[in-house]
């Protein structure tokens, strides 16, 4: 495996990664959404990566960036409620801020498209972090990977610094009062209860570590 940089191939292995493990955990999104939200999280992101997955089997991408502009589109038109716009969204910012036609990504132009990734969030969905939404999680999983890159770090350790900080933002997010989305409604009860977007986000950084562990 090429370690300083994602070609398509890594790519579409990083998406279906994603696929297999919002699946394996349909049941614990579900329930934490359940808490507070409207309960549908894990089976209608399950439904889009799954959707995802299908779609990059059948397209065959040249392009690194097209992998995730394909994805993105896909999350938008197959997936419902909120996760859908913001997930698909997010990936079809990915891509379009990759180089155009380019085979290979290298990590500073990754780093690059993640940022643009999470702009897109936050413009989507007026985020701030400690809102208790995917920013908490996206936030400091990409400050990890950004600060691995100017460290020198490979892919592979880039990634694994990511989705630790995503994990760990996750987990911040219970003690927080949601102030965007459908949790935001309940206000105060919403603290104690760890965010199933938030939660998706760090499935999604840890598949990217999976597919990269040496």
């Amino acid at each position: 495996m090429d370690t300083i940089h994602l070609d398509v191939a890594l790519a579409v292995a990083w998406l279906r990664a994603a696929a297999a493990s919002v699946t394996a955990e349909t049941d614990q999104l579900t329930r934490l959404d359940a808490a507070i939200g409207d309960g549908d999280h894990g089976v209608n992101l399950a439904r889009g990566f799954t959707a995802v997955a299908a779609t990059l089997d059948g397209a065959g991408p040249t392009a690194v960036g097209d992998v995730f502009v394909r994805a993105g589109a896909t999350l938008i038109s197959k997936v419902g409620g909120a996760s859908g716009p913001l997930y698909g969204t997010a990936f079809r910012a990915i891509g379009k801020a990759l180089p155009p036609g380019a085979a290979s990504a290298d990590l500073a132009d990754l780093a690059a498209a993640l940022h643009a990734g999470l702009d897109a969030v936050r413009k989507l969905g007026g985020a701030e972090p400690g809102d208790k939404t995917i920013v908490d999680a996206f936030r400091p999983a990409l400050d990890a990977f950004e600060e691995a890159v100017a460290g020198g770090a490979a892919l592979p350790e880039a990634a694994a610094s990511a989705a630790r900080a995503a994990g760990e933002g996750a987990r911040a997010t219970v003690p927080l009062t949601a102030r965007k989305g459908r949790a935001s409604y309940l206000g105060e009860r919403s603290a104690g209860h760890q965010d199933p977007g938030a939660t998706s986000t760090w499935l999604i950084f840890q598949a990217l570590a999976d597919v990269t562990a040496p």
